[in-house]
Formats: C-alpha cells, sequence, structure tokens
C-alpha cells in the first residue's frame, strides 16, 4: 500500500505544497485507490496534481466524519466530476463510504453549519453510496471500520455542537466518527480522521475486526489538540501497553500531546507530502 498526505495543517519541510486546517489521504493498494477525506476546499485536488496524483479513477471515497474540515471539500470534488464529464474526460464514480449520519446537519455556538454542505441527495447524483454502521472492505486488506464502540471512560465522551436528527436537535457525540484499517506484513496501518471517537477505542476495535494485534503505524488527527489530562493520561497508558510501531499524529494533534505521544512510541514527522508504503500481509 501506498499512502499520500494531500491535505494537513502543515507540509513537510522544504515541500512547496500548501496546508490548510483539514485531512485528505490518497491511499493505493495494487488495483484499488480510496481518497479518506477532502479537507475544508479544493487543496486536495491542488496538491494532488503538484504531486502527480491522478483523482479521476477513484474506485472509493471514504468520508471519516462530517466536519467542515472533512468534507467540504466534496462539493468541489463533484464540481470537478462534472467537468471533466463536460470536457468528455475518463472518469470513474467512486463509491462513496461512510457512516450513516455523515450528511446530518451540525451547529456550534453562533455557527449554523460545520457538517457536509453537500446533502445525501446531491451525493447521490455523482456517486454510489455506501453508507454503513458496521465494517466495509474495501479490499482484501483495507477495511472501513464503521461505528466504533466507545469503551474507555477517558475519550469519546463529550460532545460537540448539535446534530439535527428526525427527533430535533440533540447533542453530538459524532457517532459518524470511523476510520480505515489496512493489514500489512507488520501489522495494522490504521488511517484516522479526527478520531472524535477515541484513538485508543479505535485502534482497540481496528485489532477486533482485523483479528491482528500488532500495530504498525497509526496516522492521521488524534483529536488531542488540548486534551484533558485524565484524556492524555489514559491514552499514553495506552500506547505503552500497546507499543505501535511508528506514529504519524498530525492534523487535530497539539504540539504538547505530540511530546507527550514521543515518550510512548516512534513519533514521526507528519505534513503535506508524506509518502509511505507498506508491504501488504502474506
Amino acid at each position: 500500500m501506498d499512502l499520500t498526505l494531500l491535505v494537513d495543517n502543515n507540509t513537510l519541510i522544504d515541500r512547496y505544497l500548501t496546508a490548510e486546517p483539514g485531512l485528505s489521504i490518497l491511499i493505493e493498494d495494487e488495483d484499488v485507490k480510496v481518497l479518506f477525506d477532502l479537507g475544508y476546499s479544493d487543496l486536495f485536488l491542488k496538491n494532488a496534481e503538484k504531486l502527480g496524483k491522478d483523482l479521476s479513477n477513484l474506485d472509493f471515497l471514504v468520508l471519516s466524519h462530517s466536519h467542515l474540515d472533512h468534507t467540504w471539500g466534496l462539493d468541489p470534488f463533484i464540481r470537478y466530476l462534472t467537468e471533466r464529464t463536460i470536457e468528455g474526460l475518463d472518469i470513474k464514480h467512486p463509491k462513496l463510504v461512510a457512516h450513516p449520519e455523515v450528511f446530518s446537519s451540525v451547529r456550534i455556538g453562533n455557527l449554523a453549519e460545520i457538517g457536509c454542505l453537500v446533502t445525501k441527495e446531491k451525493a447521490g447524483r455523482h456517486m454510489e453510496l455506501a453508507l454503513a454502521r458496521i465494517p466495509v472492505n474495501l479490499s482484501s486488506r483495507l477495511v472501513f471500520l464503521g461505528e466504533i464502540p466507545r469503551e474507555n471512560t477517558f475519550e469519546g465522551q463529550t460532545p460537540i455542537g448539535m446534530k439535527q436528527t428526525p427527533d430535533g436537535a440533540v447533542p453530538d457525540l459524532i457517532w459518524d466518527d470511523s476510520a480505515l484499517a489496512y493489514k500489512s506484513d507488520q501489522g495494522l496501518v490504521i488511517i484516522t480522521g479526527c478520531s472524535h471517537a477515541g484513538i485508543c477505542n479505535i485502534v482497540s476495535h481496528a485489532q477486533r475486526v482485523c483479528g491482528d494485534e500488532r500495530i504498525a503505524d497509526i496516522i492521521g488527527g488524534f483529536h488531542l489538540l488540548n486534551p484533558s489530562a485524565s484524556q492524555m493520561a489514559g491514552t499514553l497508558d495506552y500506547f505503552r501497553q500497546t507499543r505501535p510501531m511508528a506514529l504519524h499524529a498530525c492534523h487535530c494533534t497539539g504540539l504538547d500531546s505530540k511530546i507527550a505521544l514521543a515518550g510512548v512510541a516512534p513519533l514521526k514527522d507528519a505534513g503535506v507530502g508524506l509518502s509511505l508504503h507498506f508491504d501488504p500481509m502474506p
């Protein structure tokens, strides 16, 4: 599997790419091509072009959750597909994989919308929708983890804003937050969006789903921007026991948290332009 970080809050040093507060990751696993999240704007398209990555032939588009820094690139992606169609260029309409609540409206404070701006109906005109709470296999080695159980007491317990449901607005615990897991020869590679469900909950769920306790790498947002003392302590204890081979913590992971994580696991640099390769499980 080859993984390329197209959008992050930071860029790698000496790489002439652009960053924004968002996340988008391209995953290429032999004959399967997956775009995980779309960032906040059309930046993922611009950085992909600079990096020589073709997004016109994706097999899957996976949304980790509904928030603006992961889904607001959906509108420019639909425009990208439409413009290529108008020009008679080759195009492949990917299957959109996400939790069923990913298109729900979310508001917080005086912000009337921080969720996806594209409706479920409109997205369905351009892509086949595969909305699921259960794990979905994208290839023989790559799996969408579905809804993440909230098992511990130190993460995934605090709502962010209000989500609109058929019964009215309710505090949003972001049950649509999910992730991907890849079965490599050295263990699982876990690819996260923001980890609102809790990075430890996500890792434990991935281990159960994939039947592998080994963690080769975790890449993405860890939701550790300004964590409580209990969340940080619980996360550090968890990683001391889990012993991941590497961490590429980015996006919504603060500097203090990165420094703390580096004390319990090999923390690697991450930013736009990051390229990683993982050999598949035999």
